[in-house]
């Protein structure tokens, strides 16, 4: 080989060394950069060259740059960041669940109701004092108020949780339209699969992108052979080569909250995503604060409805001149159970004390209260015609579809008692509580206005404390609406519910910790930055570069040698 030939072989080591630094300095500076793939170059013998019958290698070539990476292994990485995103979502819920609960301390729910049924107990044991009826109905105030403070903080929680969804949109179009920029460039420059070598600085740039992407809802990047990536999620497709797709939120009504879907503009079909942050609140926002306003509606209804139906059926200290029922019935002509009352009625029937207040004298008079499905079941027409032929008593249907009752004169006041059908319950006639939800319920005004309203009797107007008695150990009472169950089996319940899919969550969380971290170890072991490995490559590279330009100057001197012969 001629000494040109020489010349130009240690010219591609040295160009081949040197590019070898720069890559391995490349890696170095990015040793810390989240998503950066580790790159490294192919060298490659250069093509031969012939001289008469001989065949003389020409040195070495790079022949690309491309990153170390296993695909496989970052699809299951992104699945597993989806997958902690979601578990991550609604364990932060649980954790403000749990906080809004307060259980344990002098705050929580179960001290309003034990403090509640306590000042029963001293309505039970002092029933002629109108004090304690006073204080057995501020505990009661301070019952409906706890209930509603919690119901609506963990509405505000879920208002909350559903603005974080309605944004995570903006988040979603700003990621997919970046990916879809990025394949076009990285085609480019990949000349769609001409080129060996990767678009380095740009495929990094979209697999942080992707695994942003990854954190917000599930996908599926599916590489093609150009170099572009397709996003999938939910079997919708997000990014096809350059073109990405737009999602929109839209607000749709549910409990009372105007929720928001994410929906592809060009379609209006449902991203259907149940992973990542978005799948996480989703579920958070549905599932946990949604389902426990239900459950929490739920134990309000029986609460009220079932303290109601006994307290209905009872008298305070003094009658009443005048009330109207707090439920308005749609169609007077229909049966009572069929009526759209909040609280169905049942076949029995209840008392109507008429006391005239100069005598003393009761006139007891019982009204029946049909409901057997038959032709004949009693409408809210039938009960008042019944209620107005009582003496003393007037009955009418007012504008507002409620019941209305008053006395015929200013000596009479009247009460009711024995309500086996709990129609005055679902009328809302002579109760305690108002309100049919944990959002609306409280004490009845006439109640909060005149204590001595507090139903505790059952023989009479101020007789007894046999009605207190049934009350104050309803809390432990098995409710036939219960099948069985108490009430503090009920609320203990929906606490222990909470609690037990919290720690599950919470466990589920940690397992999918532990399972990113051990899949970003193996990502580190094939893609990930290893200084000392780097720093080995780097005097590898410098001593091939060093050797090269030594070798090129001694060729240098034996052509100078050569001309000057």
């Amino acid at each position: 080989m001629s000494l040109f030939g020489s010349m130009q072989i240690a010219k591609n080591a040295l160009s081949a060394a040197q590019l070898g630094l720069q890559v391995t300095g490349n890696n170095i500076a990015n040793a810390h950069t989240p998503d950066y793939l580790r790159q490294e170059i192919e060298l490659r013998a250069a093509p031969t060259q012939r001289v008469g019958n001989l065949l003389l290698g020409t040195g070495v070539e790079v022949r690309a740059v491309f990153q170390r990476v296993d695909l496989y292994l970052e699809e299951r990485l992104r699945s597993s960041i989806s997958d902690l995103a979601n578990n991550e979502a609604q364990e932060k819920t649980f954790v403000q669940l749990e906080t809004l609960l307060g259980e344990l301390s002098d705050t929580d729910l179960s001290t309003s109701l034990n403090r509640f049924f306590g000042a029963i107990h001293d309505v039970v044991n002092q029933p002629d004092s109108s004090a304690v009826r006073n204080v057995a109905v501020l505990a009661g105030e301070n019952l409906a108020a706890d209930i509603r403070r919690l119901d609506r903080r963990v509405r505000e929680e879920r208002a909350d949780v559903n603005e974080r969804i309605g944004v995570a949109a903006d988040e979603i179009n700003r990621l997919t339209e970046e990916i879809a920029r990025l394949n076009i460039q990285i085609v480019q420059h990949e000349g769609g699969g001409a080129s060996p070598s990767d678009a380095v600085g740009l495929r990094d740039r979209r697999q942080r992108a992707l695994t942003l992407l990854s954190e917000v809802i599930d996908v599926r990047a599916v590489e093609q052979t150009s170099g572009a990536v397709n996003v999938f999620s939910g079997g919708e497709f997000l990014v096809f080569d350059g073109q990405a797709r737009r999602v929109a939120s839209v607000q749709t009504p549910n409990r009372g909250l105007m929720t928001f879907e994410l929906r592809l503009e060009a379609t209006d079909a449902p991203l259907r995503s149940t992973g990542g942050e978005v799948g996480g609140l989703i579920a958070a926002r549905d599932e946990i604060l949604g389902g426990f306003i239900d459950q929490l509606d739920e134990f309000t209804r029986t609460l009220a409805f079932e303290f109601n139906r006994v307290f209905a059926g009872g008298q305070g200290l003094s009658g009443y001149t005048e009330l109207t029922s707090e439920h308005a019935v749609k169609d007077p002509t229909a049966p009572l159970d069929q009526a759209g009352l909040p609280f169905a009625p049942d076949n029995g029937a209840f008392q109507v004390l008429v006391r005239d207040n100069r005598t003393g004298l009761t006139q007891t008079t019982e009204i029946r209260v049909g409901l057997n499905g038959l032709e004949d079941d009693v409408t809210l027409e039938d009960l008042v015609n019944q209620l107005d032929a009582i003496d003393g008593l007037s009955a009418e249907i007012n504008r507002d579809g409620k019941l209305a009752l008053s006395s015929d004169s200013a000596h009479l006041d009247f009460a009711f008692g024995d309500d086996t059908s709990g129609v005055l319950a679902a009328l809302g006639m002579n109760t305690f509580f108002t309100g049919t939800s944990a959002g609306d319920i409280n004490v009845k005004q006439t109640v909060r206005d005149d204590p001595s309203k507090f139903a505790a009797s059952q023989g009479g107007i101020g007789h007894d404390a046999n009605i207190a008695e049934q009350l104050a150990v309803l809390l432990s009472k098995p409710l036939a609406s219960r099948e069985g169950g108490t009430l503090t089996g009920h609320y203990e319940g929906i606490v222990a519910n909470v609690a037990q899919n919290a720690a599950a969550v919470r466990a589920s969380a940690e397992g999918f910790r532990v399972f990113k971290n051990t899949l970003e170890g193996q990502k580190l072991a094939v893609s990930g930055v290893n200084l000392d490995e780097e720093a080995v490559r780097m005097m590898a590279f410098q001593r091939t570069f060093q050797a090269s330009a030594r070798f090129i100057s001694t060729v240098n001197e034996l052509l100078g040698l050569l001309v000057n012969l």
